[in-house]
C-alpha cells in the first residue's frame, strides 16, 4: 500500500516571545506620602485646640432703618392706646361726678304777673252785603216768596224752565233752569246756578210780572 505524501511544511518563521513592559516605581514618592500621613494627627490636634479658644466679643451692630421704623410705629401705637384709655377714664369720672352731684336749685324769684286772658269776641255773621253775588242772592236750598217770583219769571222765558214748579223751593230743577238761562244769555257775573244781581237784572229786564194782572 502506497504511503501518502507528507503535507507541505510551513515556512520557518522566527518565534515571537511575550513582551513585558516594566515601569519604574517611584519609591521616593511613596515614602513621602507615608511621612505626610504620620504628620496629619498632630496638625489636626493643633487645629482643634485653636478652634476651642474663646472668640473675641462681637461689637454691637447699628440698627437698620427698618428696625427703627418698626420701633417708632410701635411707640406711636402704644401712645395712642394710652391716650384713648386715659380719655375713657376721664369721661367715666366726669359722668360719675355729674351723677353724684346734687341737683341744681334755681333761684327763687317772684312769679311773673299773669296777664288777663284775652276776651274772645264773636265775629259778626256775614250779611248780605258780603255776598260776592250781591245782596238778595238766592241759592239752592232757599225758600220763600223770592224763590216763587224767580220761578214765575223763568216760566216766561221759552224753553228755560218748561213745566217748572212754583212751589217756592230752590230745588235742583230750578238750579238747572237758572244755569241754563245764564249760559244762553251770556251772564258770567254770578256763580253757575245762583240767582245773583247780574242774573236778576238780566231776567227782570226780559220779564214782567204785572202783564197778567
Amino acid at each position: 500500500m502506497p504511503t501518502p505524501p507528507d503535507p507541505e511544511r510551513p515556512h520557518p518563521r522566527p518565534v515571537l516571545e511575550p513582551v513585558r513592559v516594566l515601569r519604574p516605581r517611584r519609591l521616593d514618592g511613596l515614602a513621602e506620602l507615608m511621612r505626610e500621613m504620620d504628620s496629619v494627627p498632630a496638625r489636626a490636634a493643633d487645629t482643634d485646640e485653636a478652634e476651642t479658644q474663646e472668640l473675641p466679643p462681637v461689637p454691637p451692630q447699628p440698627r437698620t432703618t427698618s428696625a427703627l421704623r418698626r420701633t417708632a410705629v410701635a411707640g406711636a401705637v402704644a401712645a395712642a392706646a394710652l391716650l384713648g384709655f386715659g380719655g375713657a377714664l376721664l369721661l367715666t369720672g366726669r359722668q360719675q361726678a355729674a351723677a353724684t352731684a346734687p341737683p341744681h336749685r334755681p333761684a327763687t324769684t317772684a312769679p311773673p304777673a299773669t296777664s288777663p286772658a284775652p276776651t274772645l269776641t264773636a265775629s259778626p255773621a256775614p250779611t248780605a252785603a258780603t255776598d260776592p253775588d250781591g245782596p238778595g242772592t238766592l241759592r239752592p236750598g232757599d225758600t220763600g216768596p223770592g224763590v216763587t217770583e224767580l220761578q214765575e219769571r223763568l216760566l216766561r222765558i221759552p224753553d228755560v224752565y218748561r213745566d217748572g214748579s212754583t212751589s217756592g223751593t230752590y230745588d235742583a230743577d230750578l238750579t238747572a233752569a237758572v244755569a241754563r238761562f245764564q249760559l244762553w244769555y251770556g251772564i258770567s257775573g254770578d256763580e253757575t246756578g245762583v240767582y245773583g244781581d247780574d242774573t236778576r237784572r238780566a231776567l227782570e229786564s226780559r220779564t214782567s210780572l204785572g202783564d197778567d194782572s
